[in-house]
């Protein structure tokens, strides 16, 4: 089944059975328990949450490139290309470009105070600076955030795997989601942090050689050199990286795109406990900031592959006289699993996976984490023993996983793209507050009145909704979109002055935050 052979629905996977892929992804797996095993060995709490700040600094930078870009970016990415009324090219790269300015940010003024302040979670951060109920409902929202996050993202992958693996075995649905929670409770319940740094340094690697592999399994069938690449995808109208012309009304604005990228980078990267713990477990300030250096880097040129992969998708599509499918994230899966050879059907679903599981893994670390430090102050606990601790930690990583597994059942019981959408959409709205409290805390010496806190972050998302809802009608046509983050956390900020007054934190000075 060569590139210009199969160019109809009716070829889909004849040469590539669900036993040949279940045999590969167990393989797949068996490499990652391995690590887990070696890694694993005599850890500690400490090594669970923070690596015992010990973790190499390359191979934390490499790993959160696939945290960072999860299964659903995996898919998603490649159909912006040609997405939209018009074809939206390479305007993601834009946002790319915010991405460093706010990667900057983080590591040049987050990182220092999380360091300095030596933190576990960072939210310690908003409890030493406000008190206990911002501290806890800055946890509140990142728990929420990252369970919907993260079912979601694995909700898609079971749905690959019940569609070509699992379904055509005779497995149900739940049983699907079952062994993917399972899987990842096998690798991660006793390394924590230590294992995944491995682990998704691994899948990192296997994710960004799928990609590869198929723009040059594309470029062959295209008859186009890699090095001619760029120039025949501008050819083809779908390399435009810059959008000036159309003002802020314009999805694909340059200044929307750069701002919205920037905010999303230090909101969804600097303030999010998931992505921070990688670089907590770094030994030293110096060497976390060397890896978000080179992670910077590496996750702009892999944006780029990703996107030039998605223009020779679209080409390919329009030489083959494919149809493109109505949602867009469904044209990479499409051409590599019915169109392309069975060897890069197989290096799909390995990248998917990788894709996805180093996003997966780490939220399930993460949201253990917060749990055990930030709600139940697990490590300070003068009652419990050692092994009490750790007893009590391993049951919330087994809650954490079971609250995904009925987080992604129910998302298949909805089986409706449009309320699954809202509520992943909603998770964004929570990271907002987490903004707003950050900065005032970072940016003002007032001292708060805590108890009104959490009306103050459950007021700015709902607030900032209702204007998102509405924009259109109201501000002549202008959407949001992404910089919804920057109204709901200038809402929290406001709100938090409103219930603030003027007063230094025991003689100490912003400059010291």
């Amino acid at each position: 089944m060569g590139g210009d052979d199969c160019t109809s629905n009716d070829c889909i996977m004849t040469t590539l059975s669900p036993w040949v892929i279940l045999l590969v992804i167990a393989a797949y797996f068996l490499i990652l328990i391995g690590f887990s095993y070696w890694t694993s060995a005599r850890a500690t709490d400490s090594d669970f949450y923070i690596g015992s700040r010990r973790s190499p600094w390359i191979l934390v930078a490499i790993g959160m490139i696939g945290a960072s870009l999860s299964g659903v970016t995996f898919i998603s990415i490649p159909g912006l290309v040609g997405a939209g009324k018009g074809n939206m090219e390479f305007s993601y790269m834009q946002m790319v470009m915010g991405y460093l300015v706010g990667y900057a940010v983080i590591m040049f003024v987050l990182m220092p105070m999380y360091y300095r302040r030596n933190l576990t979670s960072i939210y310690q951060y908003l409890g030493e600076r406000f008190g206990a109920r911002a501290y806890k409902m800055g946890a509140f929202y990142f728990l929420l955030s990252r369970t919907i996050g993260a079912a979601f993202r694995l909700f898609l992958v079971a749905l690959v795997l019940d569609a070509f693996v699992t379904g055509p075995l005779g497995l149900a649905f739940w049983h699907t989601v079952a062994i993917t929670i399972v899987l990842i409770l096998t690798y991660t319940f006793k390394g924590g942090i230590k294992t995944i740094v491995w682990t998704d340094t691994l899948q990192t690697i296997s994710m960004i050689a799928a990609v590869l592999l198929t723009v040059f399994a594309l470029s062959s069938s295209l008859g186009i050199g890699i090095w001619d690449i760029p120039h025949a995808v501008s050819e083809a109208g779908l390399g435009q990286w810059f959008f000036f012309e159309n003002g802020w009304s314009d999805p694909n604005n340059f200044y929307k795109q750069f701002l919205a990228g920037a905010l999303i980078a230090i909101v969804m990267t600097g303030l999010d406990q998931d992505m921070m713990q990688k670089n907590l477990s770094c030994p030293n300030i110096k060497d976390a900031q060397k890896n978000m250096a080179l992670f910077s880097i590496i996750l702009f040129v892999v944006n780029a592959i990703f996107l030039t992969m998605g223009a020779l998708l679209y080409m390919y599509a329009r030489k083959n006289g494919i149809e493109i499918p109505a949602k867009s994230d469904q044209l990479y899966p499409l051409i590599a699993l019915k169109y392309l050879s069975p060897y890069i059907g197989l290096v799909f679903i390995v990248g998917l996976i990788a894709a996805a599981y180093s996003s997966a893994d780490s939220a399930l670390t993460a949201l253990t984490t917060s749990f055990c430090v930030d709600i139940l102050d697990l490590p300070n606990d003068e009652i419990k023993t050692d092994r009490q601790k750790t007893n009590t930690r391993r049951k919330v990583h087994l809650i954490f996983a079971l609250i995904l597994f009925f987080v992604i059942i129910i998302y298949n019981w909805i089986n409706n793209d449009a309320v699954i959408n809202n509520l992943f959409k909603i998770a964004g709205y929570t990271y907002g507050p987490i903004l707003g409290m950050f900065a005032f805390g970072m940016l003002t010496d007032r001292k708060v009145k805590d108890q009104w806190i959490p009306w103050v972050v459950l007021l700015a998302p709902t607030i900032s909704y209702l204007m998102d809802t509405y924009s259109a009608i109201w501000f002549g046509g202008f959407k949001f979109g992404f910089l919804i983050i920057a109204l709901n956390g200038l809402l929290t900020f406001l709100g938090m002055v409103f219930i603030s007054k003027p007063q230094i934190l025991k003689g100490e000075s912003i400059k010291r935050l």
